[in-house]
C-alpha cells in the first residue's frame, strides 16, 4: 500500500509516466496550476497557504520520490515528476512572498520559465544537491531551482 501511495504522488498520479511531454515540464505545470488554484482561492492567504503548501510538498516529495527511486531501482527516474511540482510551487511562493499581489498569468509564465531554466541548467550549487542521498538528492535541487527561480523574478519586479 505505501509502495502504490508512493509510485502515485511521486508521478503526480501517473502523470510522468503517461504523457507525452517530457516529466519535469508536466510537474513544473502542475505546480503552477496548483498555485494559481490556491491564489485565485484564498487571494488574502496566499503567503500562509504558500507556506503551507511547501510545509507539505517538501517532505511529501522527499518521501514519495525517494520511494519510487528505490522501487525503480533508479537515482532519479524522468517520471518521478513530484520534485518539480514543488521546486515550481517554491518559485511562486518566493515571488508571492517577496511581491504581494494578485498573481498573473504572466507571472505564472515567467516564473515557470525561469525554474525551467534553473532546472536544466542547474548552475552551482543546484547541481550538487543532487548527491544527497535518496529523495533528499532527487528533491533539493529542485527546491534550490525554485529559489533562485522566484528570487530572480522578484529582483527583476523590484528593479521595473
Amino acid at each position: 500500500m505505501r509502495g502504490r501511495a508512493a509510485m502515485w504522488l511521486a508521478t503526480v498520479g501517473g502523470l510522468g509516466d503517461r504523457l507525452p511531454a517530457p516529466g519535469t515540464t508536466v510537474g513544473s505545470l502542475v505546480g503552477a496550476g496548483l498555485f494559481l488554484v490556491a491564489a485565485t482561492a484564498a487571494p488574502a492567504h496566499l503567503a500562509g497557504l504558500a507556506l503551507l503548501g511547501l510545509a507539505v510538498l517538501a517532505p511529501l516529495s522527499v518521501w514519495a520520490c525517494g520511494a519510487e527511486a528505490a522501487r525503480r531501482g533508479v537515482p532519479d527516474p524522468g517520471p518521478v515528476v513530484l520534485d518539480e511540482v514543488a521546486g515550481q510551487w517554491l518559485a511562486l511562493a518566493t515571488l508571492a512572498w517577496l511581491r504581494p499581489g494578485p498573481v498573473t498569468i504572466p507571472a505564472l509564465a515567467i516564473s515557470f520559465l525561469l525554474f525551467r531554466a534553473f532546472d536544466v541548467v542547474k548552475p552551482w550549487p543546484i547541481r550538487a544537491l543532487e548527491r544527497l542521498p535518496g529523495g533528499w538528492g532527487i528533491v533539493a535541487d529542485d527546491l534550490a531551482a525554485g529559489l533562485a527561480a522566484g528570487l530572480l523574478h522578484a529582483a527583476a519586479l523590484a528593479l521595473l
